[in-house]
């Protein structure tokens, strides 16, 4: 048996408890005179431990101890306490701080994962800006080319028609090629295609609709995208506040857009937020090409500690890549359909407020074009926010000890029921600042669906999670395509939106109800 005295020269040096390594393996130190106490235990049997030569070595990786100068019990001067210098390796305090730096000992670094998810929460703020300028836009338009009420839902929804396609495309391709390059070069093609949309409407309304359509199927592979690379980046216990930062941004977009396209229309023309947002992704680019990897392995700007820590959380084992996927056996299981039919709700009612509310808050209660950009970006706000608060709620859970099935179906719960009884109560509403209210908590609450269907796919198919994606996603745009044109056509058929809404409602009760029946968070394929 060997025994261990740490202790620190230079301060004062009160001696530590000495303890044996036998076979409960424990080793306690105390660092004084910073008030700094710590145990560290060890579960594994050390046999016959001696401090010099490869033991040493071992002593050093097990316990976690690096840049040690002095082991031994060689005293100096009578004060028996050797010059030890050690720091804790390993060790990640959360996902803003990186812990101590390696080379230096001293300091906090920004962790690379929290870097990896700003720039997703970048991308996906413009991605959802560059759609929400049409949606403030149109109005002027409309008026400028005189289109009907049931014409304005066809405008609106061709940006889904690329979208529709792209999404089961760029999913396997994610799968195939990772996410970075597939998001890059979306990015890349729906800022060109944000471009352009001024110009083709000046030139025809078919050459609007070709360009919208393009700018959807570059879009189409921005969520699928964004999944596989968190999952990649983040261990499990983290993955959706990661998710809640990166659609955080994506909700974050609606506000961005509805407050600033209204503002640059009024001073520089119906072009200017189209050149803002399109520049914006062009300079986001040269920034995502150099500083993120498709996997933390790859790159080379991550700390031993830091990738150590996000190789430890992970629970899906590592999955190959370039095989098909068999979509035959991922439509014959219960949970596959659940995410399915929560996509298609959850596209449902997120598309007709995304392209509606402006219209909405105009016919309805009168107020004009910038007042209502203002009522519709306050709820995508809160959204954002809550997006987040969700994600780290969701994650406490599972640290708590919660099966991902019961944290899966209590997200997905809050974000449809909420939802619908939201959308009811709208249908009272007298007054914008009441409808407001109503909206931001209907919005708020359903960004919880962010911690149910949308990280579950990665549950239950880690390895198809990106054409999983896909095939929901693609669902969900079609049901979003009929809402946005069903919802031009009640309103110039009935004259409110009243109706739409309640069947929006009742769709989110229906959909919550079958979730909770056929959700699982095991894995399945």
């Amino acid at each position: 048996m060997a025994s261990v005295t740490l202790c620190k020269s230079h301060v004062h040096c009160s001696r530590p408890k000495i303890s044996t390594l036998g076979s409960g393996g424990h080793i306690n130190y105390r660092k004084t005179h910073v008030g700094f106490q710590s145990i560290l235990s060890q579960t594994t049997k050390w046999r016959n431990l001696s401090l010099e030569g490869a033991g040493a070595e071992q002593f050093m990786r097990i316990g976690g101890i690096k840049n040690l100068s002095s082991l031994q019990g060689n005293s100096r001067g009578g004060g028996g306490c050797g010059v030890v210098r050690c720091t804790a390796e390993g060790i990640e305090r959360g996902l803003l701080m990186g812990g101590r730096s390696e080379q230096e000992g001293s300091g906090f670094m920004v962790a690379e994962r929290f870097k990896v998810v700003a720039l997703v929460a970048c991308i996906m703020c413009l991605c959802n800006a560059d759609r929400v300028v049409m949606s403030v836009a149109i109005v002027p338009l409309a008026a400028k080319h005189g289109w009907s009420s049931s014409f304005l839902g066809i405008v609106q929804s061709s940006f889904l028609w690329g979208y529709i396609f792209s999404s089961i495309i760029g999913g396997a391709l994610v799968d195939r090629y990772g996410g970075k390059r597939v998001i890059a070069w979306g990015g890349a093609l729906w800022s060109l295609a944000t471009l352009l949309t001024p110009w083709a409407a000046n030139h025809s309304t078919a050459s609007l609709l070709a360009v919208r359509a393009f700018f959807g199927l570059a879009e189409g592979v921005a969520l699928p995208s964004m999944n596989i690379l968190l999952s990649r980046w983040f261990p499990s216990h983290e993955r959706a506040t990661a998710v809640g930062i990166s659609m955080g941004g994506f909700h974050l977009g609606n506000v961005v857009g509805l407050v600033l396209t209204p503002l640059m229309m009024s001073s520089i023309g119906i072009s200017g937020p189209f050149i803002l947002f399109s520049s914006l992704g062009l300079l986001w680019l040269t920034t995502w090409a150099y500083r993120v990897t498709n996997d933390p392995q790859d790159s080379s700007t991550i700390r031993k500690s830091e990738l150590r820590l996000i190789q430890a959380g992970k629970s899906d084992s590592p999955t190959p890549k370039g095989n098909l996927p068999p979509l035959g056996l991922l439509l014959s299981k219960l949970p596959t359909w659940a995410i399915i039919f929560a996509n298609i709700t959850n596209n449902w009612g997120y598309f007709v407020l995304l392209s509606w509310m402006p219209v909405y808050f105009k016919t309805v209660f009168g107020v004009n074009l910038k007042q209502a950009a203002w009522f519709s970006a306050v709820p995508w706000g809160t959204m954002a926010i809550s997006g987040y608060f969700a994600g780290s709620v969701s994650d406490s859970l599972i640290k708590t000890g919660y099966s991902l099935t019961s944290v899966r179906k209590i997200m997905q719960s809050i974000g449809f029921i909420g939802p619908g009884v939201s959308l009811l109560c709208l249908n009272c509403a007298k007054t914008p600042e009441i409808a407001a209210v109503f909206i931001t908590i209907a919005l708020s609450l359903s960004a919880f669906s962010q911690a149910g269907f949308l990280l579950n796919m990665q549950d239950i198919a880690p390895q198809y999670a990106g054409f999983l994606h896909g095939i929901s996603n693609s669902a969900g745009t079609l049901a979003a395509i009929i809402s946005t044109i069903g919802t031009g056509f009640f309103v110039q058929w009935l004259g409110s939106f009243q109706a739409f809404l309640t069947l929006t409602a009742c769709l989110y009760f229906v959909t919550a109800i079958f979730w909770n029946l056929y959700a699982t968070g095991e894995r399945v394929f």
